[in-house]
């Protein structure tokens, strides 16, 4: 007998990186997915209807059913799909140790990167030297706790590595198109989040969820614009 086919749609937004954490998760793990493109502004009737609490991107609907927040869909898919590769290891301290320093990039690092963003002056200034003492907080962290990592297919991505290279993917253009002072993740003062970042995007399945920079960059700068003129009209 034929074996039933999983119906898997994906509700996202092109420059969301908890969007694309889903994304790259489904294509690595291989599992064929309808994607919409949600306008914020506009949101369709099912994100509504199915994700009433939060009402964002991104929502999995799976055979049906709703499964919303980047994270919980995020286990959901790998306590669904069992193929490899697996998003957590194995072994329970090392699942622990991938598990705390998603949790430091989601509560510490994400957040002081987005005031950054979207401040300026003084305000902006003194974000940057937080942001440098939590990327340096990240970085001995990664050395210490992953001293062996190799990324050399699709297999040796995880959790962790979705959450970096979905969070940090598009450094360069922050820094070099933005013209914000925050070069954060380079060579020297961060080689090894530098290096797992362009060791990822060797990969032909993150390349194929890349964001272009080019659509990136205006975008950014018309939301930042946004947030400076709403903060300075508070």
């Amino acid at each position: 007998m034929e074996e039933k086919k999983s119906k898997v749609t994906l509700h996202g937004m092109w420059a969301s990186p908890y969007s694309k954490r889903v994304e790259i998760a489904l294509k690595i793990k291989g599992i064929p997915y309808e994607y919409v493109e949600e306008d914020l502004s506009n949101k369709t009737e099912t994100l509504v209807q199915l994700n009433p609490v939060h009402k964002k991107v991104p929502l999995l609907v799976h055979d049906g059913k709703p499964v919303a927040e980047s994270q919980v869909i995020l286990d959901y898919i790998d306590e669904t799909w069992k193929n490899s590769p697996r998003l957590l290891p194995e072994d329970s301290y090392e699942r622990a140790q991938v598990r705390f320093w998603v949790s430091y990039i989601n509560q510490q690092v994400t957040e002081v990167m987005g005031q950054v963003l979207f401040q300026e002056g003084e305000a902006q200034a003194k974000s940057i030297e937080e942001a440098k003492e939590r990327f340096k907080v990240l970085e001995d962290g990664l050395k210490k706790d992953f001293p062996n990592k190799t990324i050399r297919g699709n297999d040796d991505v995880g959790l962790l590595d979705i959450i970096i290279i979905a969070t940090f993917g598009s450094h360069k253009v922050y820094h070099e198109e933005l013209g914000l002072e925050i070069s954060l993740i380079n060579p020297v003062n961060t080689p090894t989040l530098y290096n797992w970042i362009e060791s990822l995007k060797e990969l032909t399945v993150i390349k194929e969820a890349e964001v272009p920079s080019d659509r990136l960059v205006p975008f950014l700068q018309m939301y930042r614009q946004m947030l400076l003129q709403q903060a300075a009209n508070a």
